[in-house]
């Protein structure tokens, strides 16, 4: 029986087709499912051009949410929140499908941008460009000991976080239902903060919302004596895996350290009362990261050019030529 290739404009056709395939109860992972993919194209990429590539074979199907960038060319349907993208693999044995999808993809596009990926990308017919472009940082949790985790973090951190406690305590609680005054509460944080403007606040809350409804959502909020709400924490627990996805405090509350706070806290919860195996940091080379969790992953992009058509080789001597000139020594 050949393999069933089929092309989508349409989210809900992709939901149709799939016939729960792409849900939670079969797709561990928020960045695997439609629900995600739905958020993104609602809030991040209203006008993109949806171009979702999916192949089958009997019970195995793997699917490639893309977007059309150009005439024959694809980038992926992500956002800067999204932590992870690759193929989306369903039944024994799909990975085995690779080869019939990269085959599908070429018959459309001629250049495609991948990323962020855990690892390089390689596929027959395809000339690939890896470049890493961020890391992620995690810890494994062996036993849900708090005060092990604790010991072997960073003795600066851990004196800071204990002067601070006592220097200016704060009333901290981790929320696990969403709530209108809560996320007020965390804009509010967030417009305070040394970040910079959210690119959308619609995605964060429309995702924390559905976490609530599924028992995942983890809103962590540290107030001052005076009720000052000064640090919020967005995380994900799901599987047994902790994910931290937004976290900020008020810049005018900095001498209080009140973000280091709320980490502890967050932490502990995470590690006494959900019992995670791995807490994950997601994306980005910020130093202080490595304070808390202890393994950094090197995140790819890759970039692929079909050599059999004229766009693909341009692509390929654009890359050629820009890696040359990033190792030719200095005069």
């Amino acid at each position: 029986m050949p393999v069933s290739v089929k092309w989508f404009d349409d989210l809900d056709a992709v939901a149709a087709d799939a016939a729960g395939a792409l849900d939670r109860a079969c797709q561990p992972t928020l960045y695997d499912r439609l629900d995600w993919f739905r958020l993104t194209a609602t809030h991040v990429l209203p006008d993109a051009r949806l171009a979702v590539l999916r192949v089958r074979d009997g019970r195995s199907a793997a699917w490639l949410f893309l977007i059309a960038t150009g005439r024959r060319s694809a980038a992926p349907l992500a956002s800067w929140y999204t932590l992870r993208f690759a193929p989306i693999l369903s039944g024994p044995p799909a990975a085995a499908l690779s080869p019939a999808l990269f085959t599908a993809l070429a018959a459309r596009f001629d250049t495609v941008a991948l990323h962020p990926l855990a690892g390089p990308v390689t596929a027959a017919g395809w000339r690939g460009y890896a470049d890493r472009c961020s890391t992620n940082w995690t810890i494994d949790i062996a036993t849900p000991d708090f005060d092990n985790y604790w010991a072997a973090r960073p003795t600066q951190l851990r004196n800071t976080v204990a002067r601070r406690g006592r220097s200016h305590p704060l009333d901290i609680r981790v929320h696990r239902a969403f709530d209108a005054d809560l996320w007020t509460a965390y804009e509010d944080i967030y417009a305070a903060s040394w970040k910079p403007t959210e690119g959308s606040l619609a995605l964060l809350r429309a995702l924390a919302a559905q976490e609530s409804a599924a028992g995942t959502l983890r809103l962590g909020l540290a107030r001052r004596a005076d009720g000052m709400p000064v640090a919020a924490q967005y995380w994900l627990v799901e599987n047994g895996i902790a994910t931290i996805h937004k976290l900020a405090h008020r810049e005018d509350a900095k001498a209080g350290s009140p973000g280091s706070l709320l980490s502890h806290a967050m932490f502990r919860a995470a590690i006494v009362d959900d019992r995670v195996r791995r807490i994950d940091f997601g994306l980005g080379d910020e130093t202080y990261k490595a304070d808390w969790v202890d393994t950094p992953n090197p995140i790819w992009r890759t970039d692929l050019y079909r050599p059999a058509s004229v766009r693909g080789l341009a692509g390929i001597a654009r890359e050629t030529a820009s890696r040359l000139a990033r190792r030719r020594p200095l005069d």
